[in-house]
């Protein structure tokens, strides 16, 4: 990403970092860097993404992104990516964020948002409403994916200077590629079975049937994410 290609990291927070895909990608995408802190508050998830580490640079971390466990201005940079709206007190979080990134820092947010997509991406945003919706009724905080403007405004709401906006989508895939389709045949099966037992189970069921239809009438890619580079 040309946004980040010229940029320094230094010492590194990736904060809901998963299985740390996002902390492998900056490894790839940043100028250089001192180090890289993925955290994330799933034990599970972060055992996956330490077993998958195959830099000593990079490590992983279970901790609360609402009550980080680092001194303030600790880092040079911070970053969420693909998780505001994961978030049950999003303020908190980004308030830890802001607490621990040192004056003069970057903050980089990457988002995927709801509006303004191509059929195929529309695929991505309703599977991903769907999904939320089936993760709500398991107790599951995820909630839909927020319009371009909503990032924007909780962006501008955190008091950083110099922001740049970037709007990234990768529409050069085949959106009817067969192991693709067979891969979300097989994910909206899953999600499927764990919305069994749920009281909305029937629709949640025939909304996942009409998406799979989708899938395969429209095709799939993945939705467009806004990305905001800030300083502290």
């Amino acid at each position: 990403m040309n946004m980040l290609k010229d940029m320094s990291g230094g010492h590194v927070l990736d904060v809901a970092t998963g299985k740390g895909g996002f902390a492998g990608f900056l490894a790839q995408s940043l100028k250089d860097y001192g180090s890289i802190v993925g955290i994330d508050a799933s034990e599970r998830v972060i055992h996956a993404a330490q077993n998958a580490a195959d830099r000593d640079d990079i490590r992983f971390v279970q901790m609360d992104g609402e009550r980080l466990g680092f001194d303030s201005k600790a880092f040079d940079t911070v970053c969420i990516s693909n998780s505001l709206h994961h978030m049950a007190n999003l303020s908190q979080v980004l308030g830890e964020m802001t607490r621990v990134l040192r004056s003069g820092g970057r903050c980089i947010i990457s988002e995927m948002y709801c509006d303004g997509q191509t059929e195929p991406q529309l695929t991505h945003v309703y599977l991903h409403h769907w999904w939320a919706e089936i993760d709500s009724a398991l107790s599951i905080t995820h909630n839909e994916t927020f319009s371009r403007q909503k990032i924007v405004d909780i962006v501008e709401g955190l008091g950083l200077s110099s922001l740049a906006f970037h709007d990234y989508a990768k529409l050069d895939t085949n959106p009817k590629d067969e192991a693709l389709l067979k891969e979300l045949d097989d994910i909206i099966d899953m999600y499927t079975q764990r919305a069994e037992g749920t009281p909305s189970f029937e629709a949640l069921k025939q909304r996942g049937e009409a998406l799979g239809e989708r899938v395969h009438d429209m095709g799939f890619q993945g939705a467009t994410h806004l990305v905001v580079v800030g300083e502290k």
